[in-house]
């Protein structure tokens, strides 16, 4: 939580700056968030629903390191991260239905 809000306000700082900046800070924050999702979607694979977090995790590293570049190189647009975002929910969304379908067969 602490690393999330130090990277909101990164975020804003780097937005006012410019949006290659904001792009580069965008993308360690991927970066961070997605290497332990990945581990912990690894470690957990057994319980079911993780493939997700898997493609998740990695592929948060990757545009992570995708949008750094492109910020270090001033490339100022948004619209990747926007599509990251959207495919990171709907990940979310498949783990949270087959985990729920998961719990309820083993509470029946």
């Amino acid at each position: 939580m602490a690393l999330s809000l130090i990277i909101a306000i990164a975020l804003g700082v780097s937005s006012s700056a410019s949006v290659s900046s904001a792009l580069a800070v965008w993308g360690i924050w991927a970066i961070v968030a997605g290497i332990p999702q990945l581990i912990t979607a690894i470690r957990n694979r057994k319980a079911g629903g993780q493939v997700a977090q898997m493609f998740s995790g990695g592929i948060s590293v990757l545009a992570g390191t995708s949008f750094i570049l492109q910020g270090l190189k001033g490339e100022a647009s948004m619209s990747g991260a926007a599509g990251y975002a959207t495919l990171g929910a709907i990940f979310f969304l498949i783990s949270a239905i087959r985990l729920s379908v998961k719990l309820r067969k083993v509470n029946a």
